[in-house]
């Protein structure tokens, strides 16, 4: 290869946003050479997601200060006008941040244990040797080799490094679309849900508290959308709908639109190469949300991959095994998917209103406060078809029998 050799590292991460952040740091705890490549020329840009981070996964890397809204629950709005409100006052469920913070903080806890970033900075090629992969690195108009045993690719829903291995592509990819507002109003420490087929077809639509601003949003399969753009949506929702005059004193201070990747792709690992995070296809069905699911899998890999950065044993083989927890993932991701399809995504409006109609059972949102959890929907959905007689019902006619094992 052209260019070079400068750099000899043992792991190169490709895409320094909040997983190849947290993988990095990880990584170089363990005591692992890792260096980080970053497209853009600063980290945490373009912004592309709703900012929300479960406790869990905050806990992780203690990043209070980024956080903007402390969000305790959800209301949520059926097609035709029932609302059902669900959480605990006071009991916080999911935090949203400002992203470009936190992902700026991530990437420094990285380089605090050791990690070095390079910004303005992509991979082009690649090519093996006996006992590495050296990838021909773009970094400030200038060509430069970069010798490594591993290579990561934790470069988002379109991965340069899952495309340029041919490892396959998600099972789901939607879109998102939402706009940053002034003006909007609901009760405090909550967020908003709204349905319907001309908003968010089987999918939702939402309103998030973003400190003194709200992240106004919807997404959907492309095959969904009927020729309608996620822009056409949202303005349905903000202009037409029967919710529109809570969105009357709203003023655009920004607008964001990105792909969501969900479902574990493929071939998440080839020789000397491996995909995290929304590269791999590790975004919760129901939520599109992959920050939780991409830094559990981090954690459930890191001890067994640094054993095998030492001995520089990182074939296909050896990869499959240490990340073996995907495949896992990959069957709950189904499992969940199937789920988000029974009560959400295949339902007509009127369907979806008669579900609603049951959602707003005393009993039922009893059971969602104690069994909800963000990044676990699997335990409540089954709870749910098991111990709400009418789910069970319509699960038994659906034939969906196999959610109850």
């Amino acid at each position: 290869m052209r260019g070079d050799l400068m750099k000899e590292v043992d792991i190169l991460v490709v895409g320094a946003g909040p997983i190849g952040g947290y993988f990095s740091k990880k990584m170089s705890e363990l005591g692992c050479n890792v260096l980080m490549l970053e497209e853009h020329l600063e980290v945490g840009k373009p912004f592309q997601c709703a900012g929300l981070v479960n406790p869990s996964s905050m806990e992780k890397v203690g990043l209070y200060d980024t956080v903007l809204s402390e969000i305790d629950g959800a209301i949520m709005h059926s097609p035709f006008g029932t609302t059902i409100e669900i959480g605990k006052p006071n009991i916080t469920r999911t935090y949203a941040v400002c992203r470009k913070k936190f992902d700026q903080a991530i990437v420094q806890q990285a380089m605090i244990e050791g990690s070095d970033l390079w910004l303005n900075s992509k991979p082009i090629d690649t090519e093996y040797t006996e006992d590495s992969i050296i990838v021909k690195v773009s970094k400030d108009n200038s060509i430069i080799n970069v010798k490594t045993k591993l290579l990561v690719g934790a470069d988002g829903a379109h991965s340069w490094v899952r495309r340029h291995h041919r490892m396959g592509y998600p099972k789901e990819f939607m879109i998102g679309y939402q706009v940053e507002v002034t003006g909007f109003e609901t009760k405090n420490r909550m967020l908003e849900m709204f349905t319907g087929e001309d908003i968010a077809p089987g999918f939702f639509a939402w309103a998030i508290p973003n400190g003194d601003t709200y992240r106004i949003g919807m997404w959907g399969r492309p095959e969904d959308l009927d020729g309608r753009s996620c822009e056409e949506l949202l303005n349905n929702l903000m202009t037409k709908s029967r919710w529109a005059s809570k969105f009357e004193n709203c003023k655009e201070v920004g607008k964001f639109c990105g792909p969501i990747p969900a479902g574990v792709v493929p071939k998440p690992v080839k020789e000397r190469v491996l995909l995290i995070g929304d590269a791999a296809g590790l975004a919760k069905p129901t939520t599109g949300g992959g920050i939780g699911p991409g830094m559990a899998q981090v954690d459930q890999i890191i001890n067994d991959l640094n054993k095998a950065i030492i001995t520089n044993t990182l074939s296909k083989k050896k990869l499959t095994k240490i990340t073996k927890s995907y495949s896992k993932a990959k069957k709950e991701f189904e499992r969940i998917r199937s789920l988000r399809d029974f009560f959400v995504s295949s339902r007509t409006d009127e369907e979806l209103e008669e579900i609603f109609k049951i959602f707003s059972k005393p009993e039922v949102i009893k059971l969602i406060n104690e069994k909800g959890d963000i990044e676990k929907p699997l335990a409540l959905g089954i709870s749910m078809l098991k111990n709400v007689p009418e789910f069970r019902k319509m699960a038994i006619k659906a034939g969906f029998v196999v959610m109850f094992s």
